[in-house]
């Protein structure tokens, strides 16, 4: 089984008695515990931990990193950042959830678009459609999700075209949303997954988990060759 490190700057969760109430351990422990039930190794890792809890040594036991963000992008130091992506070009597997579209490291791997998109907190209903139903991260899930309160986020979202699109997002206000995008950067693969705002209990919901535990053996590295590059001999005579 893939091991995988969740990540939260856990900022939301001690400032704000409403967030608070949602996810009390934190939204780091409430996808522990919904995502354990799957038999996997998990350990949690937090913004004020000693280098954000990402030292070398833990991301280099990591198979899949969670990164859930929000309040605190800024406080993310650029060493830890360029350790990350680094892991993620070697093979680590990368599954980035909702604000985290901000996070250093999402942008970083994004490339020059500013990964903006429009947003409204107003509790409105989303309707998460699976539009790949043969993506194996859609494996469980029918034809839709749906969830009863949601903060909206709009297109345009400033991503580059990504590889695969899994879901699209409706809300009650008329918006649309690419929510589920996959990506490759080097042998790594990313998962970008919209729902979870931190005043909803969105982490609590089957389907959500699901959708997650499923992207997470999606994104988990597999054996392959190490790739040569550079000036290289000719392999016929010339």
């Amino acid at each position: 089984m893939a091991k995988v490190t969740i990540w939260n700057e856990y900022l939301h969760e001690l400032k704000d008695e409403e967030v608070k109430a949602v996810y009390p351990e934190g939204i780091h422990v409430a996808l522990a515990e919904g995502l354990k039930q799957d038999g996997r190794e998990i350990g949690t890792a937090t913004l004020a931990e000693p280098e954000h809890g990402l030292t070398q040594e833990v991301l280099d036991q990591t198979d899949v990193l969670i990164w859930w963000g929000h309040m605190g992008h800024d406080q993310v130091e650029d060493e830890i950042v360029n350790r990350v992506h680094q892991r993620v070009l070697d093979g680590m597997g990368l599954i980035v959830l909702h604000s985290g579209h901000c996070a250093k490291i999402f942008n970083k791997l994004m490339g020059t678009q500013t990964c903006r998109l429009k947003w409204r907190e107003a509790g409105e209903k989303e309707r998460l459609w699976v539009v790949d139903p043969t993506h194996p991260i859609t494996e469980g899930i029918s034809e839709y999700i749906e969830l009863e309160q949601e903060e909206m986020y709009g297109e345009h979202f400033d991503v580059p075209t990504p590889d695969e699109l899994i879901f699209i997002s409706w809300f009650t206000g008329g918006e649309v949303f690419r929510s589920g995008l996959t990506y490759k950067r080097g042998k790594g693969k990313i998962f970008y997954f919209r729902p979870g705002h931190e005043t909803y209990p969105t982490y609590y919901n089957k389907e959500v988990l699901k959708v997650i535990s499923n992207a997470i053996e999606w994104a988990k590295p597999l054996e392959a060759r190490e790739l040569i590059y550079g000036n290289t001999e000719p392999l016929e005579k010339l």
